[in-house]
């Protein structure tokens, strides 16, 4: 029986549909953001990738700031790492796509991948829980008998003083550092608090809700699940794209994307200039326009795959903090910036709390886009990140085509340093 081709998006359609699914095309909220509003944000996301830099504002919140504006981060914050009875806790931290905070809910999907860490997530943990049998009970003694704990205090309570190997580069993490960790990939501990972005630990059993710890899917449907999260996530994308989100394999995404193609929840459809077939939700949004500004940090859902990235926007990204300094083309910690839909260009950014300055080292405009539209949306949005952050002035450098414009239009609206 012939079949009809597949149906087929422009470029610009593709990307206002991503836009939409991943929250860039709601209106901010008008009265001052609660949980319920920070929440909505994981209703588009489903996750907020953990990460330990600091340079501008920790990895998790900035992508909530940049669909919402100005919010306390002590929403986040409660939400992932504190309950009560009246309001309990919303997310957890697991690996999902790196390390990230997920709706707590969606932790039973990733059992199967607990399994496979049950012997360590990588080679050189395992080979520490193999010379360290006992440790692992030991911890989980220790947890049992204290509650929720640092690494470091755990050491204390077992009466420890193992020097860190200086051998390898890293972390450079204390034996029972890695085997809290290990206990973490394998589902055994979660992190119901930070202090100081630092992880206490706890027995899982003591943190999730027994209605939660209870479901077992098994691997095959805790997929589908996962490809489905993605999918919505997306709005549209390729396997790779869907595979990418939760870090799975395509062993594991093929089945789900035929099952779900099967159920209607997904239609493959062509994208212009895409090489591989692309699937489309049956609940996406395709807006006719996408306006707005927006930074985006390095590790913003949208963008963290840089292959997706580079196909939706034609945006070559590649982040450069373990790049030299006299190697970087763009900077340390550079922001892509969002205007109108498109990516029109980036900026190397650092907040210096002790003298209350966003520094702007270096600000660049794509290919044709060095404009003083540009300049100036991105001047208000430099400016909105500052005072989110509690910084007084910006202070704009010389590097890129963009600075000069930039400092201009700041220089206007607000006195420079």
């Amino acid at each position: 029986m012939p079949t009809s081709p597949p149906a087929a998006l422009t470029l610009a359609a593709a990307r206002r549909t991503a836009l939409a699914a991943q929250g860039f095309s709601a209106a901010r909220p008008s009265a001052a953001p609660t949980r319920r509003t920070v929440m909505k944000v994981l209703d588009s996301t489903r996750l907020l990738q953990l990460d330990s830099v600091s340079a501008v504002v920790r990895a998790h919140y900035a992508p909530v700031f940049s669909r919402i504006g100005a919010y306390d981060r002590t929403l986040l914050d409660e939400a992932a790492w504190q309950h009560s009875a009246r309001r309990p806790r919303q997310l957890i931290e697991y690996w999902a796509h790196e390390a990230a905070l997920i709706p707590v809910a969606d932790w039973p999907l990733l059992r199967w991948r607990m399994v496979r860490y049950r012997h360590g997530r990588w080679n050189g943990m395992r080979k520490v829980l193999d010379r360290n049998p006992a440790l692992a009970d030991d911890v989980l003694g220790v947890l049992k008998q204290f509650g929720p704990s640092t690494a470091g205090e755990i050491e204390k309570h077992l009466e420890l003083d193992r020097p860190r190997s200086k051998d390898n580069w890293g972390w450079n993490y204390s034996d029972t550092k890695v085997v809290c960790e290990a206990l973490f990939a394998a589902g055994e501990l979660t992190v119901p608090t930070r202090v100081g972005f630092q992880r206490h630990y706890d027995l899982t059993a003591n943190v999730l809700p027994a209605e939660v710890l209870s479901r077992e899917p098994d691997e095959a449907e805790a997929v589908l699940e996962l490809v489905r999260r993605a999918a919505r996530a997306h709005g549209v994308g390729t396997e790779t794209d869907l595979r990418d989100y939760y870090r799975l394999h395509r062993s594991q995404t093929e089945p789900a994307i035929a099952a779900l193609l099967e159920t209607g929840e997904l239609e493959q459809v062509r994208v212009e200039g895409w090489d591989k077939p692309a699937y489309l939700h049956a609940e996406a949004r395709i807006p006719r326009r996408v306006t707005g500004a927006a930074l985006l940090c390095p590790f913003d859902p949208l963008i963290f795959f840089r292959d997706r990235t580079e196909r939706l926007f034609d945006f070559h990204y590649r982040i450069e903090i373990y790049t030299p300094e006299h190697k970087r083309v763009h900077g340390y910690y550079v922001f892509p910036f969002l205007l109108d839909g498109e990516l029109v260009g980036r900026v190397d950014l650092r907040a210096e709390r002790a003298s209350g300055r966003l520094l702007v080292p270096a600000a660049f405009a794509e290919p044709g886009r060095a404009t003083a539209r540009v300049a100036g949306a991105l001047a208000g949005a430099s400016r909105e990140l500052a005072d989110w952050l509690a910084l007084d002035t910006i202070e704009v450098g010389e590097k890129g085509d963009l600075a000069p414009e930039l400092r201009r239009e700041i220089a206007r609206a607000r006195p420079i340093a």
